[in-house]
């Protein structure tokens, strides 16, 4: 028997060195997670079920336990490299099966799709029509490559001050290429609906009348409106009226008329509306402080981003951004029910319970960090010291096999 007991922990001492020499040569892999030994008893009990009155037949492995602390993160650069702070497992798909990992260094594959080293595909929930994301269901995270189409300008916002003191201008017929034909000038630029740039120049001409503008507006040297947009100005010197090229009275939506670009790009009629409710009339300075509008031109892939709560961003050199997914990020009851597989990936069991998906940053999900890896959880110095550990066992257990061979040849001398 006391063989058996001996070769039982020569066994789990081996299992020992094996577990412990796999976490040493996997304490440089990203995202791995250490394991520890966890050993049970041999006891024999007889067919009634009652405890025999020897000291035990040994040990066996009971199972592997894997260790899912936090590994240190560390900044590499690269916005697709993704490391989980607190709980929660990436879900990649295998072909359409789905495992799930903690190492979180993606790249594209040629067709854009963003893929672990193996090819495995990160799972995201795709954006909805709202702004939200459908969080109901799991889709490959594929990155765009084409352009951010353009949107035409159809608001625009001025904010200036005009010259209370101002007299009418020498020239009484308005010219834009005549200086002594008007007051003041300012430009902006406005995009049409094939996202070409125009430049609208508003010219300001004072009346006779006291507090009174005409206002014209030239797009790219063409004249908008010949029937001038006249702006009235209460003693206060705050916009009071105004009447626009079509006879609005809209302060917040002015009109000087329709331009079209067609005949040098193509383009659909520009028809922009005004906000002018902030200009005023003060002091004795023109000035400008504020030109906003809603329009963009065409823009190229300049980046990916990915924030804190998993939401992956394409960036344009427009200066818009496109929400592309947020990545699913999955729970379980139980993490050391998962069998873990190759790639440093885990598989759903019966003993893990299904997985619980949800987004980075909610309730029991921790954060994602972009441009960072998570390192792993290897603890090397406590590593050699279990080798050793294991090492005396593994010796011990041998040196029980040679003390019972000695007996046992001990009891065969005397029956020769």
């Amino acid at each position: 028997m006391g063989f058996g007991i001996a070769l039982s922990g020569i066994d789990a001492a081996q299992s020992d060195l094996n577990v412990t020499s796999n976490n040493i040569a996997n304490s440089s892999t990203t995202g791995f997670k250490s394991s520890s030994s966890q050993f049970a008893e041999l006891f024999a009990v007889s067919p009634q079920g009652v405890a025999s009155t020897q000291s035990g037949n040994g040990v066996k492995l009971e199972q592997v336990q894997q260790n899912f602390s936090q590994g240190n993160i560390t900044t590499t650069g690269n916005s697709l490299d993704l490391a989980l702070s607190g709980s929660g497992m990436f879900a990649v798909s295998n072909n359409g099966a789905l495992q799930y990992s903690r190492a979180g260094a993606f790249q594209t594959d040629k067709s854009g799709y963003v893929v672990n080293a193996t090819g495995e595909r990160l799972q995201v929930f795709l954006p909805t029509t709202t702004g939200s994301f459908n969080t109901t269901s799991l889709a490959d995270l594929q990155l765009v490559t084409g352009d951010s189409a353009p949107n035409a300008t159809t608001t625009a916002q001025m904010v200036y001050n005009l010259p209370a003191n101002a007299a009418a201008p020498v020239t009484a017929t308005f010219s834009p290429t005549d200086a002594t034909s008007y007051n003041q000038s300012t430009s902006l630029t406005l995009y049409d609906s094939l996202g070409a740039a125009h430049t609208a120049s508003l010219y300001m001409v004072k009346t006779a009348t006291p507090n009174v503008w005409d206002a014209y507006e030239y797009m790219d040297g063409n004249q908008v409106n010949t029937t001038p947009v006249q702006l009235t100005y209460s003693s206060g010197g705050v916009l009071a009226s105004v009447v626009d090229a079509a006879g609005g009275t809209n302060k917040a939506a002015v009109s000087f008329g329709s331009y079209s670009p067609a005949a040098t790009t193509g383009a659909n009629a520009m028809n922009v509306s005004y906000d002018l409710t902030k200009t005023t009339q003060y002091g004795d300075t023109f000035g400008v402080t504020s030109v906003t509008q809603d329009g963009y031109t065409t823009g190229k892939l300049s980046g990916i981003s990915v924030d804190s709560t998993g939401i992956v961003q394409a960036n344009y050199t427009n200066g818009r951004s496109t929400a592309l997914g947020q990545v699913a990020i999955a729970n379980f009851a139980n993490q050391n029910g998962l069998q873990q597989i190759a790639n440093t990936n885990w598989t759903q069991t019966y003993a893990s319970g299904a997985p619980i998906y949800g987004a980075a940053g909610g309730s029991g999900f921790g954060l994602i960090q972009s441009g960072s890896l998570e390192e792993s959880n290897v603890d090397v110095t406590a590593q050699l010291v279990n080798l050793i550990t294991a090492q005396r066992a593994f010796q011990a257990n041998a040196q029980a096999i040679s003390t019972e061979n000695q007996i046992t040849q001990t009891i065969i001398n005397i029956h020769s």
